[in-house]
């Protein structure tokens, strides 16, 4: 392959500079293996962000500025292109020159189903989905509702690398997953050991999942949210010595689990004020001490493997990563650098040997972003197991 198109949702987390990372790392990394990308987004109207008094309509949203202003910083310029739901151009080719470099393109790396106008995926000479929310993801289409973030694709991937084996309790939902990593940037994300207070255990996640990504019953149980995971952990800061901060995108009317949090010694901040754009995001990350952090329930109780691209910036700063355990330890070397945890002893337990030698958990986290993360190696796999496939369906 020599010219790939790759499906972000910059533009509609406006103020998230944790996902802008996570898209250019796939835009960025599969350019660095030497392939001519395309980053092509599409901009739902219903995330649309206006300006006081501004009239409502995409072209105007506050969004087509974000994604520009990244566009910009990492020199994408005319490898990148914006699109409305309705195929509008916002940034970049217009619709006539858009569909002729899909045409043109080896694949369509469609990251989280982003692209849904199927204008470009019948052009495209191969679709390949992205899956980075596994439990989701197979649930939904094990349930037979319409999916058109992930039909209409030719091969299917999933960070959730226990999907499909005897490990994990998910339903295939039809599809056969083939398993791949969140990237990392190592050049971009270098080793930050001496910066930040090293008692400062930090994390960025939004309190509650939004649609499709809050509760949901399914396998005969109820999985929750992220919120009923911390419940079980709140004690956590008022039994261990370092600071627990989290910038919290939590919604306005959840003031009884904001209080309840700070009652119990959590230190809350606003991601959109320190960890708003990709610097912002990668300085309060870097000038953290390391991470601590749930997962969601599904992620968790399925044992699905999946693992954070946050975490992954982390350990690639040097910064420890204390955080739940999804079954990504039967497939990821965990222990030193990387810890993970069930119970609130084990993360008190973790919190300790963290503290015991921090300086070898720093050394050991950025050597397991190395092993397992690098952009260079989880790409090159990535490619070598997309063309293979690709192949086997010829």
């Amino acid at each position: 392959m020599s010219s790939l198109l790759v499906g972000g949702s910059i533009a509609a987390n406006y103020l998230n500079g944790g996902i802008a990372w996570e898209r250019l790392s796939w835009v960025l990394g599969l350019r660095a293996l030497g392939f001519d990308v395309l980053l092509l987004d599409q901009l739902d109207r219903t995330r649309c962000v206006y300006p006081t008094g501004v009239e409502r309509n995409s072209e105007d949203a506050l969004n087509r500025q974000f994604f520009e202003a990244i566009v910009r910083q990492f020199g994408l310029g005319s490898s990148a292109a914006l699109v409305d739901d309705a195929g509008r151009t916002l940034y970049g080719p217009a619709e006539s020159e858009l569909l002729e470099l899909a045409e043109a393109a080896d694949a369509l790396i469609n990251v989280a189903g982003n692209v849904r106008l199927e204008k470009v995926k019948q052009r495209s000479r191969l679709n390949v989905y992205v899956d980075v929310d596994p439990g989701f993801t197979q649930l939904w289409l094990d349930s037979g509702k319409r999916a058109p973030r992930i039909a209409d694709h030719d091969l299917y991937f999933t960070i959730g690398e226990n999907i499909g084996t005897p490990r994990c309790s998910l339903p295939s939902g039809g599809v056969t997953w083939l398993h791949t990593r969140q990237p990392v940037l190592i050049d971009e994300w270098r080793p930050a050991f001496d910066e930040g207070d090293p008692w400062r255990f930090t994390s960025v996640l939004r309190w509650r999942g939004a649609g499709p990504h809050g509760r949901l019953e399914a396998l005969g149980l109820e999985f929750g949210e992220k919120a009923d995971e911390f419940a079980k952990l709140i004690e956590l800061p008022q039994n261990a010595t370092p600071v627990f901060e989290l910038a919290l995108d939590i919604d306005s009317t959840d003031t009884e689990a904001r209080l309840q949090l700070e009652r119990h010694g959590w230190r809350l901040v606003d991601p959109r004020t320190v960890a708003h754009d990709p610097d912002s995001f990668r300085r309060y990350v870097q000038t953290s001490g390391a991470e601590f952090c749930v997962a969601k329930p599904v992620y968790v109780d399925t044992n699905s493997g999946w693992f954070s691209d946050r975490t992954t910036r982390y350990l690639a700063s040097g910064k420890p990563a204390l955080v739940q355990d999804t079954g990504f330890g039967d497939v990821i070397e965990t222990g030193e650098g990387l810890i993970a945890f069930r119970t609130l002893g084990d993360a008190l337990d973790g919190v300790g040997r963290i503290q015991r030698d921090y300086a070898g958990h720093c050394r050991a986290a950025r050597h397991v972003a190395e092993q397992y993360f690098d952009s260079n190696l989880v790409l090159a796999r990535f490619v070598d197991d997309v063309m293979a496939a690709g192949r086997r369906r010829r």
